[in-house]
């Protein structure tokens, strides 16, 4: 899919179909992680764009707390599990990510495995590995408020 940059959020939303909207919470105290939450995804239709080196990522990885980089078919991604109260508040969990996704034009691999664990993968299916936009999309999937959905018991973290 083409995409043509907007001059602002506003705009992308109005193109958008409507989904649930998004609660974030701001109280980490990993500044690099909020820092990067605040950026936004470029196209990835973009010829300059290639996949990051490992060590790169390696870098990266510290500002997005819970997530580890896993190879997949020679494709390094971003990989991270939750264990959720039950199967709807996982539904919930997927469209608060959905949303962000459709906002950043950046779409991960989403799943709901069982009935409480949610799976996510995050990579450029365009480059066949990471870029910026992955630890982008991972930081604010961090900075949702996701408490209401998770389980009491100790979250997954793969």
């Amino acid at each position: 899919m083409n995409r043509r940059p907007v001059s602002g959020v506003g705009e992308k939303k109005a193109r958008r179909k409507k989904l649930p909207s998004v609660n974030f919470t701001h109280t980490k105290t990993d500044t690099g992680r909020v820092e990067l939450a605040k950026k936004s995804c470029v196209p990835c239709n973009c010829k300059d764009m290639h996949a990051m080196s490992e060590d790169s990522a390696k870098k990266l990885l510290e500002q997005v707390s819970g997530w580890a980089l896993a190879t997949e078919d020679d494709i390094l991604k971003l990989h991270r599990t939750w264990k959720v109260k039950n199967f709807v508040k996982g539904l919930e969990f997927l469209q608060l990510v959905a949303a962000i996704a459709e906002e950043e034009g950046h779409h991960p691999d989403l799943h709901l495995v069982g009935w409480n664990n949610v799976k996510i993968d995050v990579w450029t299916h365009s480059v066949r590995g990471l870029t910026d936009n992955d630890f982008i999309l991972a930081a604010k999937i961090n900075n949702l408020n996701l408490e209401s959905l998770l389980s009491k018991k100790a979250t997954v973290q793969k």
